[in-house]
């Protein structure tokens, strides 16, 4: 249950992913102020990283490993970190300071580790 469970989520790390990258890029090219919007979509993005995380580490407690997970793990770990730095520095920064640049280039960071996490494994990204 744990292992589909994990596996399931991944779907909405990818969708979560993809509908921040859609929201920086939209507030780049019409040159819109940092809202609140982008500050919880940043959150909801770490907290469906941090909740995977914490998913697939129960599965490999409960039993499931094999040599192949190496490199999942710590593709999965290092953009779930990825997305915690770019969630709090801008969340600490000043609002004048605040923009979509780093959640566009940092959550499109984040989709290609997680992506390389999941190919690392051999399963298909989709299906």
């Amino acid at each position: 249950m744990l292992l589909h469970a994990h596996s399931g989520f991944r779907y909405l790390v990818l969708l979560m992913a993809l509908v921040v990258i859609l929201y920086a890029a939209y507030g780049i090219a019409t040159k819109r102020e940092y809202d609140r919007q982008m500050r919880i979509l940043s959150a909801l993005l770490t907290a469906a990283l941090d909740l995977t995380v914490l998913l697939g580490f129960a599965t490999i407690f409960a039993g499931t490993f094999y040599p192949q997970l190496g490199g999942h793990i710590v593709m999965m770990v290092l953009a779930t970190a990825v997305a915690h730095v770019v969630h709090g520095v801008m969340k600490r920064r000043p609002d004048d300071q605040r923009s979509f640049a780093p959640h566009l280039v940092g959550t499109a960071i984040v989709l290609g580790m997680v992506v390389a996490g999941i190919m690392a494994i051999g399963r298909p990204v989709v299906g």
